[in-house]
């Protein structure tokens, strides 16, 4: 395998030669930009992320592969069944069939090394000099407003501008459907989060919204809500493969079809599926598990809010901003193409791709523009740098999971219960298609644990026999999603609190994992005579929900 060089020319001799972690946490992009020595690192010492970017020395080839890929499964603890899946249905888009990666490490030489180094650093005496008054009013701040102005009045900024009024405040951003207010065309939806990295208690909480093109909202170039919504739940249908949705009350007038065929135009609240979209869409075929071009998704991920009364809730301020966008519709045979082109260089040994298109983001070459932006030292957002965004192809390119590249719309509560913002209350512990037992249940008995590297000792306790297994009657007996996977006050401060050291220091390149000790169950260096898991811990799974199993 080839090996990428990390010599470095141009560097500071004070702030970066030989910095230690309390000397990384007080640099800026200023002084990093402009300090000046002729002294190159060499090996041994230890580069701040930031160097690495700034000199355009990549640090990580196969940042693709993710943290929890190095997980010590022991041979039996199994978190790599939810990303690596094969399926026997002949339609699939997806054409990755990646199962067997659950019984084999299939690495670059480099791979077998774990360079996600911010796993096994130990914060806990770092979040010590942080109060919990000082951490709370951190996140109880709006830093999305601030951004989306500062990329508005940048006249040489090229990318995408997504403003969404108050979106730091859900309540005040969407109407009890989840449609943005201000007329942006974003609908915020109500979907189970993936297991178990977008568990709140593991780190971080989140939401996601879609926007169609104007022509999926429109009737006649007028905006139609009765139109979007419609175009909204024929997506879903879709995606999910289903030939009838319920829907919020939508008038078949305004539509003017009959979207329930019983050969009337009344209000409705559920439809069937047909072979086109509705509205000035009306020449659009659906496609199977596909998304119509110039679909567009939002993503936040924030840190967790948390009041007086210990209750958790999204806070106002965002870890990061994460944006895509279908600039090209592919069909099947394309993407099949696609897959085959990406198998084609992997066997070639060449390190993955990541084709950078500078303000615009990355293409992840299965039609997909993806764009993401990150706080800075002081906490602004600000667009992450390409190698920081070659980490999404991780997730959104090619793994055999994902519906067209995506996760969270598959994940939608079914039909008109899964329109709205996103609220774990509402929801219970639904098993997956083709299965009896809750997910989130089947998940912590697969992995061991209550995240993917088994160190969550809240959830642990909460949830576990003192014997290491799970207390099903326990689980089932939540209420709902939100006793289940959100943490205590404490450690919700304390996660927050962690993550922030690692803002401070800008070194997202070594990880983003808010964790707060050393990571134990984490392998620093994989051996690939050893295989994962053992036959009998390898697992078939679809990562869309049975919610006509709900109670």
């Amino acid at each position: 395998m080839k090996y990428v060089s990390l010599t470095l020319v141009a560097l500071t001799s004070v702030a970066l030669f030989g910095c230690n972690d309390e000397q990384t946490q007080g640099l800026t992009n200023t002084a990093l930009m402009s300090a000046q020595t002729t002294a190159p690192y060499k090996q041994g010492d230890d580069i701040p992320a930031t160097a690495f970017m700034q000199h355009n020395e990549v640090y990580n080839p196969e940042s693709v592969i993710p943290p929890q890929c190095y997980t010590k499964t022991d041979g039996v603890n199994n978190p790599c069944y939810a990303c690596h899946q094969s399926y026997d249905e002949k339609n699939r888009p997806n054409m990755m069939r990646d199962a067997n990666l659950q019984g084999a490490y299939e690495f670059s030489d480099l791979g077998f090394k774990n360079h996600w180094k911010n796993l096994f650093k130990d914060r806990s005496e770092l979040i010590k000099s942080i109060s919990d008054q000082d951490i709370t009013n951190w996140v109880n701040q709006d830093n999305y407003t601030p951004f989306i102005e500062k990329l508005k009045n940048n006249p040489d900024w090229k990318g995408e501008i997504t403003p969404l009024n108050n979106l730091a405040y859900p309540e005040k951003a969407f109407d009890e459907l989840g449609i943005a207010k201000d007329g942006s065309g974003w609908v915020a939806f109500n979907y189970k989060p993936f297991p178990s990295t977008f568990w709140p208690t593991n780190g971080s909480t989140g939401d996601v919204m879609i926007r169609l093109a104007e022509a999926f909202r429109e009737k006649g170039e007028t905006y139609n809500q009765d139109v979007y919504l419609a175009n909204l739940s024929l997506v879903e249908m879709a995606v999910k493969g289903l030939d009838e949705i319920s829907t919020p009350v939508i008038s078949e007038s305004r539509v003017g079809v009959d979207l329930n065929g019983d050969g009337k135009l009344t209000q409705v609240t559920s439809m069937l599926r047909s072979e086109r979209y509705l509205g000035d869409a009306n020449t659009i075929a659906l496609a199977h598990q596909l998304y119509p071009q110039d679909t567009e998704f939002l993503h936040t991920v924030r840190y967790i809010g948390v009041d007086d009364d210990g209750q958790v809730f999204n806070a106002p301020r965002m870890k990061e901003v994460r944006y895509m966008k279908k600039h090209n519709f592919k069909s099947k045979q394309s993407l099949g193409a696609a897959y085959y082109r990406e198998a084609k260089e992997k066997s070639f040994e060449n390190y993955p791709q990541t084709l950078y298109l500078g303000d615009q983001g990355i293409n992840n070459n299965f039609g997909w523009t993806i764009n993401g932006y990150i706080e800075d030292k002081n906490g602004a957002l600000r667009p992450q740098h390409e190698q920081e965004l070659a980490f999404c192809n991780g997730c959104h390119k090619t793994i055999g999971s994902t519906y067209d590249q995506t996760f969270s719309f598959a994940r939608k509560v079914e039909g008109k219960l899964g329109w709205g913002y996103i609220n774990l209350k509402e929801m219970q512990d639904v098993p997956n298609k083709g299965e009896e037992q809750g997910e989130f249940l089947t998940y912590m008995m697969r992995v061991g644990g209550g995240d993917e590297f088994r160190q969550n000792q809240e959830m642990l306790m909460r949830w576990f026999n003192e014997d290491g297994t799970v207390n099903s009657k326990k689980v089932q007996s939540a209420k709902n999603l939100y006793e289940l996977i959100t943490p205590s006050k404490p450690r919700a401060l304390a996660l927050n609190k962690a993550y922030l050291t690692i803002v401070k220091e800008q070194s997202y390149l070594f990880g983003r994992d808010a964790t707060i000790v050393k990571a134990r169950n984490v392998l620093e260096q994989v051996d690939d005579s050893q295989q994962p898991l053992e036959p009998e811990h390898r697992y078939v799974w679809d990562m869309q929900l049975d919610w006509n199993k709900a109670e």
